[in-house]
């Protein structure tokens, strides 16, 4: 049998590009309307149309989800054992759960918001949207007030690798965060009494007969951890810049507070939190006229899947009758993201607080907003002036 040649690539861009990386979604924005369908050395296949998207996160059996050398419960695991994880995760975001966990949440916001000054600028990213991460997501884990200066130090060690896209860096605050859970695993072991904190009852899961193993209940908690210290952090921060940038939605949600759950999907949206995911065919598949083989990596460019003009009219306005369904903020499909509940209600509640606090707030012209950078989205910093 003769041997098929490798494929040769005509690079279609260069993600890592300077031009790309001072405002990526602008140029992911001009890469869906050039090229599709792009190749590149760093991403490999990317997906820019929303509908391409949609096809693949429809297709699981097509688009493997198991890109990763490492575990990752639930989001890295394919069908049929993925559905065995979910059934365990899922309860833990339970409406009566994510119920329970508001009064908690607000108290977190209001002692946050409280100490907010109205006669300075306020930096919102380290004065508010992380400190807010932190807290909540410790309160809905039950863990101990004394991780919460490791974690911060963390989170800024994990910045600091990933703006310096320093592998070895990465890999050695990855083994840092999942030390810091193997001995909460420990500790919650020698526990004279059983509590039923999140992290007690992973202990007591069980998965086809057996219990979770430890490199398990880790990765779960890694991956709702690091969600929550990073995107979530990152969504305070873009929704905080945008009314602050755009007054006059600003006071419609002042007017109409009601409304704040479709305007925090709106405006995330038009500004994602995350920029990408990956994937990886199973099979020969042809996407936009482009050939991928099996066992191709694929990334889906969900910062520009969600501002499509095909699927969103005027993309770049803030639009409150948008159909919810078309909106890929927390994904679709069978990996459709289990904590969404838990984030809503967070976002919901830190902008509540923020604006019953505040009569207005409005950017600083003088210290402009330090944008993220690949692979993180929103602001490093953003600063506000309230009043």
């Amino acid at each position: 049998m003769s041997r098929v040649p490798d494929q040769v690539f005509v690079e279609d861009w260069d993600p890592k590009d300077s031009s790309v990386l001072r405002d990526q979604i602008s140029a992911y924005d001009n890469m869906r309307r050039r090229c599709p369908v792009a190749h590149s050395e760093a991403m490999h296949w990317s997906l820019f149309r929303h509908a391409d998207v949609v096809r693949a996160l429809r297709d699981p059996r097509t688009y493997s989800n198991e890109v990763s050398t490492h575990l990752s419960v639930p989001n890295g695991i394919d069908p049929p054992l993925h559905s065995d994880y979910r059934a365990i995760i899922d309860p833990y975001f339970s409406r009566e759960r994510i119920d329970a966990f508001e009064p908690v949440c607000r108290e977190i916001a209001e002692g946050l918001i409280g100490k907010l000054p109205i006669d300075r600028a306020v930096e919102v990213m380290s004065e508010l949207a992380q400190p807010f991460a932190l807290k909540a997501q410790s309160a809905f884990l039950d863990w101990p007030v004394h991780l919460h200066e490791p974690l911060r130090q963390w989170t800024m060690r994990n910045r600091e690798a990933t703006l310096a896209q320093d592998p070895v860096a990465t890999a050695a605050v990855a083994q840092e965060f999942d030390g810091y859970i193997r001995d909460l695993l420990e500790t919650r072991r020698q526990a004279a009494t059983p509590s039923d904190d999140v992290t007690s009852r992973l202990l007591r899961e069980r998965i086809r007969g057996r219990l979770l193993t430890d490199e398990e209940i880790v990765s779960i908690l890694r991956n709702w951890t690091v969600g929550e210290l990073t995107t979530i952090a990152a969504c305070v921060g873009i929704l905080v810049h945008y009314l602050a940038e755009h007054p006059s939605v600003q006071q419609q949600l002042r007017q109409m507070p009601t409304a704040l759950p479709t305007a925090i999907d709106e405006v995330l949206r038009i500004h994602p939190p995350l920029l990408t995911s990956r994937r990886k065919t199973t099979r020969p598949v042809t996407v936009g006229g482009k050939f991928m083989a099996a066992g191709s990596r694929v990334t889906l460019m969900w910062a520009s899947a969600n501002r499509d003009e095909r699927a969103f009219d005027a993309p770049d306005e803030f639009q409150l009758d948008r159909n919810p369904d078309e909106n890929l903020l927390y994904g679709l499909g069978i990996h459709v993201c289990p904590g969404a509940p838990l984030a809503r209600l967070e976002l919901r509640v830190i902008m509540e607080e923020l604006l019953a606090y505040t009569e207005w707030f409005s950017p600083q012209p003088n210290q402009p907003p330090v944008r993220a950078m690949y692979p993180a989205s929103g602001y490093f910093e953003t600063w506000v002036a309230l009043g």
